[in-house]
């Protein structure tokens, strides 16, 4: 996982991510990391419109943003 995540901070990616808190909720959120340090890392969380910390243990699956292209049909 921490592979995942290294690699979408490279690349400035969003993710979608599944994350388990400390008292067994799960919750969906949108971020974009900003660093990693040891097993936890800080995000930008679209969701909640803050920073956060998260573990990395606690993240149960991310899937990169992938943009929509508009296509204009004439």
């Amino acid at each position: 996982m921490k592979e995942q995540l290294i690699k979408a901070m490279q690349r400035n990616q969003f993710l979608n991510m599944m994350y388990m808190a400390k008292d067994g909720n799960m919750s969906k959120r949108r971020i974009k990391i900003i660093k990693i340090v040891g097993n936890s890392f800080q995000a930008y969380c679209f969701t909640r419109q803050a920073k956060r910390t998260f573990m990395i243990d606690s993240v149960l699956a991310v899937v990169p943003v992938i943009p929509k292209e508009r296509e204009i049909v004439c």
